[in-house]
């Protein structure tokens, strides 16, 4: 069953603020006010007519009207102008609530209050789907990255694994090239000794022929 909604106002910034929700706390969340304002003095629930066709057409959206100003309250306002700032008295506490109507309230308003209250509902059930799906999509963004970095990371480490491969295999030819080298130093050694006995011998011979 719908709730009820009311009709909210307070003042933040350079705009005064309205809002059709079914409770001050809900309000005070629309506005993303971290203090009580209602407990303060800056904010009241309003039976002004205006307003509360204006916010029941847009249920839990803030509305808003420069400062100063009474025009009427819109999605989207403009600026208020210098004049108007300069008039607005700062920190002024709203005037207080007027009494609520009596029995003689159109059935057309009340009508109008239960669509309301039905769109409010539609509307939060909405913003909480959205916050499912944007929980979601960031679920799903982290576990993609999560799987990203794993990949990558596997992909290092089997490319490290192939390089201490590589170097390991290089390594052991390396180490056989060493082994072979010191193996011909040896014969180069041997046959050098081995050519200079002969080249001696010859030599002596050569001498004792031509003596």
């Amino acid at each position: 069953m719908a709730r009820t909604l009311k009709t909210y106002q307070t003042t933040g910034g350079f705009f005064d603020l309205a809002v059709a929700a079914p409770s001050m706390k809900a309000a005070l969340e629309l506005w993303g006010s971290a203090s009580n304002l209602f407990q303060s003095g800056f904010a009241k629930e309003t039976n002004d007519p205006e307003i509360v066709k204006a916010t029941m057409a847009n249920p839990g959206v803030v509305l808003r009207r420069p400062v100063g100003s009474n025009g009427p309250f819109k999605v989207e306002s403009e600026l208020p102008k210098l004049s108007a700032l300069a008039k607005a008295e700062p920190a002024k506490k709203p005037a207080p609530a007027r009494k609520k109507p009596d029995d003689k309230v159109a059935k057309e308003d009340k009508a109008a209050e239960r669509k309301a209250a039905e769109l409010y509902d539609l509307a939060q059930k909405r913003r909480e789907r959205d916050e499912r799906k944007a929980a979601a999509e960031r679920q799903k963004e982290e576990e993609r990255r999560e799987r990203a970095i794993a990949k990558a990371q596997a992909a290092l480490d089997a490319a490290k694994e192939r390089h201490e491969e590589r170097k390991a295999d290089i390594d052991g030819q390396r180490d056989a090239l060493d082994r072979q080298r010191e193996t011909l130093d040896r014969k180069m050694t041997l046959e050098n000794d081995r050519w200079r006995e002969e080249r001696e011998k010859l030599e002596a011979a050569l001498r004792q022929e031509g003596g």
